[in-house]
């Protein structure tokens, strides 16, 4: 089965660099692209960063229950479709999520395994000036994402782990031992394990 791995973060944290760093380093992860309602933002491309769909088409796949979680965010919907999570178990692969604290929530109650990791900035102020850093947004629209972000930072004690992005190259390293590490817990590999004592069986019942 495969591991479904959720990152959450207040806008302008890094998480979506640090996921693309683990993408690459990691072999045999899928990340699942989410679909939104906004429009796209500078050099976001169709169906690479987001499937980007109409607010109607949006809550028509929401009256399917085509999504696995879904959320409204800043006057946005965004959604993560059912058949991706399918697709990672065909292709026995295991999935990368990059979703807010509203969707992890939902996902959580109907993927209880999912392994949860919440990434936040140092401080305030470096949030800040990486929000500022963009040049995507006004001021008004910084303001809101500092507020949001505030709301959001108090469910990190929900998440199973907590990576401080203070320093990228640390951050991202510590965001590949985690996936690592979960791949070998004995839980998820008592069908590797099982065969191997097979063979010691015969030594075992000598004893």
């Amino acid at each position: 089965m495969s591991i479904v791995f959720i990152v959450s973060a207040p806008s302008g944290s890094g998480k979506s660099t640090l996921v693309g760093r683990l993408l690459r380093a990691v072999p045999s992860l899928l990340f699942s692209v989410s679909y939104t309602t906004r429009a796209p933002r500078g050099h976001e491309r169709q169906d690479v960063n987001y499937h980007f769909i109409s607010r109607p088409e949006f809550e028509a796949r929401i009256a399917r229950d085509e999504f696995l979680e879904w959320a409204e965010v800043f006057g946005n919907y965004y959604g993560t479709h059912r058949s991706v999570l399918d697709r990672a178990v065909a292709e026995g692969r295991d999935l990368v999520l990059d979703i807010d604290v509203q969707g992890a929530r939902q996902l959580k109650l109907k993927v209880p395994d999912a392994v949860s990791i919440f990434v936040l900035a140092p401080s305030r102020t470096t949030l800040e000036q990486r929000l500022r850093a963009r040049s995507e947004d006004s001021e008004e629209v910084i303001r809101r994402r500092l507020r949001e972000a505030a709301r959001e930072m108090r469910n990190y004690a929900a998440y199973d782990y907590v990576v401080v992005n203070e320093d990228l190259e640390q951050s991202a390293d510590t965001l590949v031992a985690i996936v690592k590490a979960e791949r070998v817990r004995r839980a998820r590999i008592e069908d590797q394990v099982r065969p191997i004592l097979a063979t010691f069986n015969e030594d075992t019942e000598e004893v």
